[in-house]
């Protein structure tokens, strides 16, 4: 039984772990309470912090986010730098690393080399978030950070948080761990500065954020590049190692693409033996996949980029939550929780 299935498709045996989540969500509040009084201690930047986040386990379209928003953030006259965990590499439970384009994502993450690549904008990862956003603001010079996938690390603190909700699957069930994907309770939405729905309109006053998909390009010969629509009416073997496989194979036959699924989980480490197991005909597979099998790739290996597109009045909103923010001291409490 897959959690997608008792998340997601009202399985009965998410009653059955519903004491779990109760304890879970128990726990929580707790820790959230924690930090608002002080007790477990939170640091400010010397620059305005941007979460981007979610309150559901899995993938729902963030990092296409993230990379949009600091593209947007530049043209508006800021130097943003991104920091994030470093999930899938050795770096995210070790010591702070900065990310360039060719660093390596076994190392470093596939998402923070993908972000890296995509956004061309300082990049560090680490298990101490608060520590790798300052670094990108005393050795970079950034005067805005990005924090991708950081809505429940409180220790840093935040001037806007960013919700980002799938608007297909929701919040699923409405619970809490383990018995349903929620992070935290879902009273958290109402708490949350601007909330982007990706896929279609799911909360009120939400932006609405759609992901497009480029041109295939080849892994393995330089330059190499062709329309989806080159892949109309063919069989492919479709490869995603994200948080929502669903979506990508979706995004694939919304083209006419036959398509054969080989979900992984999130993260995979990709190896060359995954890629011989791959049948001869074209392989498609996500960007962030693709960051991890450049080194074994073959000649029929493709991976499709996608972007973010945001309505107009998005820009608009994070601008006026941008005005007026005050930085530069390092507070005990931290003043974005709400009561519990």
């Amino acid at each position: 039984m897959t959690p997608e299935a008792i998340w997601y498709r009202g399985h009965p045996l998410s009653y059955l772990l519903l004491p779990l989540s109760w304890l879970y969500c128990a726990a929580v509040r707790m820790r959230r309470g924690a930090y608002r009084r002080g007790w477990l201690r939170s640091r400010r930047l010397a620059a305005p912090v941007i979460i981007v986040g979610n309150l559901t386990v899995g993938g729902t379209g963030k990092t296409p986010l993230v990379v949009w928003l600091t593209d947007a953030l530049g043209r508006l006259g800021y130097r943003p730098g991104i920091v994030t965990r470093g999930y899938g590499g050795a770096a995210g439970s070790a010591e702070l690393r900065e990310v360039t384009p060719v660093s390596d994502p076994l190392e470093v993450g596939d998402e923070a080399v993908l972000l890296a690549r995509r956004s061309g904008r300082p990049v560090a990862v680490g298990r101490d978030r608060v520590r790798a956003a300052g670094t990108l603001v005393e050795q970079h010079r950034c005067d805005i950070i990005v924090a991708d996938d950081g809505l429940q690390h409180y220790r840093l603190q935040r001037d806007i948080e960013i919700l980002v909700v799938d608007a297909e699957r929701g919040f699923g069930n409405g619970r809490c761990l383990p018995a349903g994907p929620l992070r935290e309770p879902l009273v958290r939405v109402r708490e949350v500065d601007l909330t982007v729905c990706n896929g279609g309109s799911c909360l009120p006053d939400a932006a609405l954020m759609r992901v497009v998909s480029g041109r295939a390009i080849n892994l393995k010969l330089a330059g190499a590049s062709c329309d989806l629509e080159d892949f109309r009416g063919r069989q492919v073997t479709a490869v995603a190692g994200i948080g929502n496989p669903a979506r990508f194979f979706g995004l694939l036959r919304d083209h006419g693409i036959k398509v054969a699924e080989r979900p992984y989980r999130d993260h995979y480490r990709f190896g060359p033996r995954d890629a011989a197991s791959w049948p001869a005909g074209p392989v498609l597979m996500t960007e962030k996949d693709a960051v991890k099998c450049e080194a074994f790739a073959a000649g029929n290996h493709w991976y499709v980029p996608v972007e973010a597109n945001l309505d107009g009045t998005f820009v608009d909103r994070l601008t006026n939550r941008l005005k007026g923010l005050n930085h530069g001291q390092e507070a005990a409490g931290y003043s974005r929780v709400s009561p519990v």
